[in-house]
């Protein structure tokens, strides 16, 4: 049901973000959370038109060249293209989802902008299939919340982070009495 769930919304988001969240998406969301101007004047409307990111996870640390970085729930991949980006090209960057829409919308958007440096991959939940201690970088933006198993996880973050390795994690956070169950909080995704 879950699954079901998120590829019901992630589909429309696919398409596009405008319109579907309570706060701002797309170019204006990215202006707004100060990503790096330089990057964001190379991406067209097309790409910047599916980014409903709650924050910044690059405001926290920067990224360099040759890193190698998870983008965990990396939607249409508008993070994970940054960072590609910011790595001049010379890192690898892994962008995984559940979702197979936004997995061809990110194919897409890395095609358009010729990006040779991002693998895609469609994820199937909370264990990753990666070494211990294989990525410099893992970042997530406004996902975790939609994981039942955090605390799973965050133990694969932690067994893939190279020592002194940077987990960089934007979300939304709970405030209120009582927390929805999981079904419910997926359904309520754009409120």
């Amino acid at each position: 049901m879950l699954n079901c769930l998120l590829n019901h919304h992630n589909t429309k988001v696919a398409s596009t973000a405008e319109g579907q969240f309570k706060y701002p998406t797309g170019r204006e969301a990215l202006e707004r959370l100060k990503y790096d101007p330089v990057i964001l004047r190379t991406l067209p409307e097309s790409v910047t038109n599916s980014y409903c990111g709650t924050g910044n996870p690059f405001s926290m640390e920067t990224i360099g060249a040759e890193e190698i970085l998870l983008d965990f729930g990396c939607g249409a991949g508008v993070d994970a293209i940054f960072a590609a980006k910011m790595t001049k090209n010379t890192g690898r960057i892994i962008g995984l989802d559940i979702v197979s829409e936004m997995i061809k919308k990110a194919e897409i958007n890395k095609k358009t902008l010729g990006i040779t440096n991002l693998e895609l991959t469609l994820s199937n939940g909370t264990i990753l299939e990666f070494a211990d201690e294989y990525f410099n970088t893992i970042i997530s933006n406004s996902v975790i919340n939609l994981v039942p198993d955090k605390e799973t996880i965050l133990k694969e973050f932690y067994r893939c982070l190279k020592p002194g390795g940077k987990l960089l994690l934007v979300d939304q956070v709970f405030k209120g009495t009582k927390i929805k169950e999981h079904p419910a909080r997926v359904k309520s995704w754009f409120q």
